[in-house]
């Protein structure tokens, strides 16, 4: 997918109160940005926002941090940021989820999700996609040790991928499905992103999974 270049969305991110910059020197303090000892959750990749967001607003006993590299789509995050003045317990990283080891200490890390990522469909970009062994490891580093990641798609080939990804791995399948919105347990308190909205108003299954160490 081509993601349009807005300009002057760069300049934007970096003036922003709700993104934080030195985004090194966080690691290990990050209970002394949120000010209280609250756990923390990410969303890697969270696109426009829309899923972060609502569970910042659902969830006041928890801190939140969306993770984007792409400027452009950041923008449109901040903008549902800043109608939420009253919202503390959100903030944004601009980033490559390959440095998350770099801004996040062991354990500092309560859960993990990953919405809809891209499917990297060559063979030779497999490291790159997000529920990959790789990444994996990389989570491992910084999650709590009951820390779970969770897993949205449609792409079926990407979720067949993901769940060999967990066996070789060495983790834990806590649950899974091919077919989100029709499983009465796992959709229970589901927030849909805007990926998620189109593609399951088009008829395709939600596939998700539910994974820990």
């Amino acid at each position: 997918m081509r993601l349009r270049n807005i300009p002057g969305s760069r300049e934007v991110i970096g003036e922003s109160k709700y993104v934080i910059h030195e985004m090194e020197e966080a690691k290990g303090k990050w209970s002394e940005i949120f000010q209280n000892d609250h756990p923390i959750y990410i969303e890697v990749g969270m696109g426009k926002g829309r899923f972060i967001t609502q569970l910042a607003l659902e969830n006041p006993d928890k801190n939140f941090i969306g993770i984007e590299k792409y400027s452009s789509v950041l923008l449109r995050a901040l903008e549902k940021r800043e109608q939420l003045p009253e919202l503390m317990n959100l903030y944004f990283l601009r980033m490559d989820a390959e440095d998350l080891e770099k801004i996040f200490a062991p354990g500092e890390v309560s859960g993990i999700y990953l919405n809809f990522s891209d499917p990297w469909p060559k063979d030779r970009h497999a490291k790159r996609r997000l529920p990959s062994k790789e990444f994996l490891a990389r989570y491992d580093k910084i999650l709590a040790r009951e820390g779970k990641v969770e897993f949205k798609t449609d792409n079926i080939d990407l979720f067949r991928f993901a769940l060999e990804q967990v066996q070789e791995a060495g983790w834990k399948l806590e649950a899974h499905t091919y077919d989100l919105h029709h499983e009465p347990e796992m959709v229970k308190g589901n927030i849909m992103t805007e990926y998620e909205e189109r593609f399951s108003s088009q008829g395709n299954p939600i596939c998700k999974m539910i994974i820990s160490r």
